[in-house]
């Protein structure tokens, strides 16, 4: 499985693995000339730095990550501690739960394209538009019309008829505007209860006559505490990747 997903990585930078004979835009590589044999393992090591290069990217923009992450950076504003849980942690479970909701994809993609190019039963090609199959369905799930039909109208070209059809290149900055909206849609539900605390503790420091006593002073515990009762970050994970349909 983690050979699946170092594959899954290159699938996603729309890179094959090179074997003999494989055609580049513009470049042709021959192995069995001697001036093929003494470029092919440069390119390899050249496109492979590239790929490695492009991976972090490569998971923001084609997988769950920036919804996961995006909603747990908001909750840590809800409750109003700019700096608990630190970077690290969150950066941490983000990328967890993301293998957790890529989990279907990565399976696919090894099943239908790892296996069968290691087996020899299909060339690089064929495997790399087969690993890229599982990527764009979950993509295609996740995108709202809307936004797709917007990156194909500034790229002026047709809806096409078929899913297979989207070219990925506006299929993919228009599942990014998707997840957006909906890391802000549950972002909004998560700022509501935590604002009514901070409504209710300001208003009554300011009937008591307390106005120079910070409201955060008191709110933050009363924050705290209301999150761990219900038992929050449960609520939150669960809410996440139900999202995911």
């Amino acid at each position: 499985m983690k050979r699946a997903g170092w594959f899954l990585a290159l699938l996603l930078a729309g890179a094959p693995v090179f074997a003999a004979g494989v055609s580049l835009p513009g470049l042709q590589v021959q192995l069995d000339s001697g001036q093929g044999q003494d470029l092919a393992p440069a390119l390899k090591i050249l496109l492979g730095m590239t790929v490695l290069s492009l991976a972090p990217g490569l998971l923001i923009v084609t997988t769950s990550f920036t919804r996961i992450i995006l909603v747990l950076s908001m909750l840590r504003q809800a409750l109003g501690m700019q700096q608990t849980p630190p970077n690290t942690v969150l950066i941490g479970l983000a990328l967890f739960l993301t293998v957790f909701s890529m989990m279907p994809v990565i399976d696919a993609v090894n099943e239908q394209a790892y296996k069968p190019y290691v087996a020899g039963t299909i060339d690089a090609d064929q495997a790399l538009t087969r690993g890229v199959a599982p990527v764009r369905d979950f993509m295609l799930r996740q995108t709202r019309e809307e936004d797709l039909a917007l990156m194909l109208e500034l790229s002026h070209k047709p809806m096409p008829k078929q899913a297979q059809d989207v070219n990925l290149i506006a299929l993919i900055p228009a599942f990014m505007l998707s997840e957006l909206y909906t890391a802000f849609q549950i972002g909004f539900i998560i700022f509501v209860p935590f604002l009514l605390v901070d409504i209710v503790v300001a208003s009554l420091l300011m009937s008591l006559g307390m106005m120079m006593v910070p409201p955060m002073m008191i709110s933050l515990p009363i924050k705290i505490l209301m999150f761990v009762l219900i038992d929050g970050w449960n609520l939150v994970v669960r809410s996440l990747m139900s999202s995911f349909h």
